[in-house]
């Protein structure tokens, strides 16, 4: 699906030009992803779930905070550009824990030899654990990382100023794209300088930032699709043959299933530009991927193991393979999203993917292997 994007986004092709992905991008940013939470959420996850795994959002808290740090160590090490630096955080910290777990975890279940029991029982449970990993982080991604890449966009329009340059082609927002004003965002950045002397108003800050962040579109999506599913009555209305408001949930699908190949697209036309203009280094790609196919695996197996015998987790193999495989995942698709929706590193994260993605390929196999080999 990447190469048929780069093969539109070619001249030969031209059907995917760069103003045609950005479009395009804000579809996917406004219209499927929300649709996308939505869908799953609201049929899959319910009250009752979410009390039963309260670890899960602590082990997805882990993989961003580890993943942050070890980001951060490959920044302090190889030194990238500025304005790379959040990129080069968010695909440490920032795994693909939604998209391709609701692939993973159902069709493992169907492997001959797998441990996890009833293959069907097994698929329906997997689901859920995925839609619900999905909108855990999903929230994280829409909040801690949309703030690292928007501050990133930030800083290299501060460079471009600096230097004097007057073209606008990396701006944040402008009036043409239908997003708020760079002032808008700086000072979503900030609070009263009074008060920010203080360990409160630093709180504050974070507080304020989250709240922010929280209001955009992928992020509503997720809020709105756990109401649904946690609250019954809501579910029933929406959900199931005899739901009288089952065409709203049929349609929202429908709008949802819209949202990998159309990332997928973009991701291939970026690509292209990319291996011809990027400029990210190999040792960032090599650090990058070391920290999300060596180290990030390593802590995950660590942080299971030790929740599992201090009595935190159910005894389903299940749930403790799906929180070690959290730590595994390639970067996020919707970092993509969101360096074209700010116009910030397109092609280097194009790039980057490209390679995480192609290693994943091996590494999930192996990973996975080792993960079920410890559970049984």
């Amino acid at each position: 699906m990447c190469s048929v994007g780069a093969f539109l986004a070619t001249d030969y092709s031209n059907l995917l030009p760069a103003h045609a992905r950005i479009s395009l991008n804000k579809i996917v940013f406004a219209v499927f992803t929300p649709c996308l939470m939505f869908a799953n959420l609201a049929k899959t996850v319910t009250f009752q779930d979410i009390v039963s795994w309260w670890f899960m959002p602590l082990n997805i808290a882990f993989t961003f905070l580890f993943g942050g740090l070890l980001g951060w160590i490959v920044i302090k090490l190889l030194k990238p550009k500025p304005y790379l630096e959040g990129l080069v955080m968010a695909v440490s910290s920032t795994g693909n824990l939604g998209y391709l777990l609701l692939i993973i975890i159902p069709a493992i279940c169907y492997e001959n030899g797998s441990p996890f029991g009833n293959h069907s029982t097994c698929a329906s449970l997997g689901l859920s654990y995925a839609s619900f990993s999905m909108a855990l982080s999903g929230f994280c991604q829409w909040t801690y990382t949309y703030h690292l890449l928007k501050t990133s966009s930030l800083r290299l329009n501060a460079i471009e100023e600096a230097s004097g340059i007057d073209h606008l082609h990396t701006h944040l927002v402008n009036k043409q794209n239908g997003l708020d004003s760079i002032e808008q965002i700086e000072s979503q950045e900030t609070v009263p300088t009074n008060i920010s002397s203080s360990i409160w108003a630093q709180t504050l800050q974070i507080l304020y930032t989250i709240m922010q962040e929280s209001i955009t579109p992928p992020s509503l999506g997720a809020i709105v699709g756990l109401s649904f599913g946690a609250v019954s009555w809501l579910q029933n209305l929406v959900v199931g043959e005899n739901a009288p408001l089952r065409v709203i949930q049929d349609s929202v699908q429908l709008l949802g299933n819209g949202t990998i190949p159309c990332t997928l697209l973009i991701l291939g036309g970026n690509l292209i530009q990319g291996l011809r203009s990027s400029k990210v280094k190999l040792r960032t790609i090599l650090g990058v991927i070391g920290v999300r196919y060596f180290a990030l695996p390593a802590i995950g197996i660590l942080v299971v193991k030790t929740a599992d015998t201090l009595g935190f987790l159910a005894p389903d193999p299940l749930y403790h393979f799906l929180l070690m495989v959290q730590y595994t995942t390639p970067p996020a698709m919707s970092i993509s999203t969101m360096t074209q929706l700010f116009g910030v590193g397109q092609e280097e994260c194009s790039v980057i993917m490209f390679w995480t993605y192609l290693i994943a390929t091996l590494s999930l196999a192996l990973w996975s292997a080792l993960f079920m080999w410890i559970l049984t």
